[in-house]
């Protein structure tokens, strides 16, 4: 049996493409059906994020599944299958593998180590369990994937690092305070960023969260989305005196917020620590602030060094984890093979004995007065020599099951002696009882 792979990512085609090719969690069940029921797949699951459309398979012939997958594709979108093919890859053997350990680390993500495509695969799987479409290599390989995930995470530090311009905000916070619990931040304007960073400093135990906007209602609608206080944006200084982060997101062409304001208000708080985020463009806090003891001022350029910073340690790490990927994805292939090679060896020996007594049947049917010990003198003496012609490619299959050329060899061994072909009339002839 042979792991593949065919799918889209936003490496490969443009979200209108991508959207056409969606398959939609609520209604899974049908097209994981179909696809195994219709398109001569023995285990399939398909991944569906708004990044990537991916269908994994499970088929004994390479080529044959791979085109119908593809097919499978065009038939069930009702998209063309020369529209699609140039925006599809497709992953065979070890390299299928190797990309599904990738892509559920998050190496084959936007962001290099994001965490949220994990849940996206156990999800995935869970459809693919809920509608018994993953067997025996499917559930092994999936149990895998996620150690693999794991220890990635584990040993490396690709998911350490801030990575987008709210998330470094909050960290830097972290780094300035040690801690965010019982402190009271200021959002000052209506920017997503900034909305954003918000959230991601409420989530990390902030105590209060005051609006201030110029439209007063929206000050309101904004504070009831972080359970906060609205508050009038001509008052905004009166209350940064109990603040201890104040993020900056307005329109103002000009700075709102200046040095010598600052330099009361940290006497007020008898010099406790104070951290700004600027994310307005043009800027809203007079950097000279900056130049003022315990108080720390960063705008979006500051970050975005951050965020750079921390995407080179991203890239660094992540060499690390494929090393991490390509041990384990050896270990799980070669488990693969083996599933391979065992009914291959069982089939081998079985077709050989069938014929074996077959011709020993048919000699000993035309003699006539031999004892019982002469038929099992036969007898030995022809297993013996059946024994002694599979030894060889016995030995030989299970040396190079293991290897890159493994499955020739299982292949081949099948072919020359009509394994598959044998093993369908026996099916068939099963089914038909």
């Amino acid at each position: 049996m042979n792991i593949i792979i065919v799918g889209l990512s936003h490496k490969t085609a443009p979200i209108e493409i991508r959207e056409k090719l969606s398959f939609p969690a609520q209604t899974i069940g049908e097209p994981l059906n179909r696809l195994c029921t219709s398109y001569g797949i023995n285990e399939g699951i398909i991944i569906s994020t708004c990044n990537r459309v991916e269908i994994l398979a499970v088929t004994r012939d390479i080529d044959k599944g791979l085109w119908q997958i593809k097919k499978f594709l065009s038939d069930y979108h009702n998209i063309a299958l020369e529209e699609l093919d140039e925006h599809l890859y497709s992953y065979t053997s070890e390299d299928a593998v190797k990309h599904i350990f990738r892509v559920s680390s998050g190496l084959d993500s936007m962001v290099i180590g994001e965490p949220q495509i994990l849940g996206q695969v156990k999800d995935a799987y869970g459809y693919s369990l809920q509608h018994r479409t993953a067997g025996v290599i499917m559930n092994k390989l999936f149990h895998k994937t996620f150690s693999v995930a794991k220890r990635i995470r584990t040993e490396t530090k690709i998911g350490s690092s801030a990575v987008s311009i709210s998330y470094a905000a909050v960290e830097l916070a972290k780094k300035i305070f040690g801690t965010l619990e019982g402190k009271i931040v200021m959002l000052i304007g209506a920017g997503e960023m900034a909305e954003l960073a918000a959230k991601h400093l409420l989530s990390n135990g902030v105590q209060e969260i005051l609006v201030a906007n110029r439209t007063y209602e929206r000050a309101i609608e904004m504070a009831k989305g972080f359970n906060g206080t609205p508050i009038m944006f001509r008052e905004f200084t009166h209350y940064l005196k109990k603040v201890d982060i104040v993020i900056t997101s307005t329109a103002a062409p000009r700075f709102i917020i200046h040095p010598e304001e600052i330099e009361e208000v940290i006497k007020e708080r008898k010099n406790r620590s104070m951290f700004f985020i600027d994310i307005s463009v043009p800027r809203n806090i007079d950097p000279l602030i900056n130049n003022i003891d315990n108080i720390y001022l960063y705008n979006v350029d500051d970050l975005q060094g951050v965020v750079e910073a921390n995407l080179k340690e991203r890239v660094k790490e992540a060499k690390e984890a494929e090393t991490i990927i390509d041990d384990e994805m050896g270990k799980f292939y070669r488990w693969v093979k083996s599933l391979d090679v065992v009914p291959t060896i069982v089939a081998l020996k079985k077709k050989l004995e069938h014929i074996r007594r077959g011709e020993v049947e048919k000699a000993l049917s035309g003699m006539n007065g031999l004892q019982e010990k002469d038929i099992q003198l036969i007898e030995a003496m022809t297993k013996a020599v059946i024994n002694k012609i599979v030894h060889a490619p016995v030995t030989h299959l299970k040396k190079e099951a293991n290897k890159v050329e493994g499955d020739f060899y299982i292949e081949a061994t099948r072919r020359l002696f009509d394994l598959d072909k044998e093993e369908d009339e026996l099916t068939k002839k099963v089914e038909e009882s």
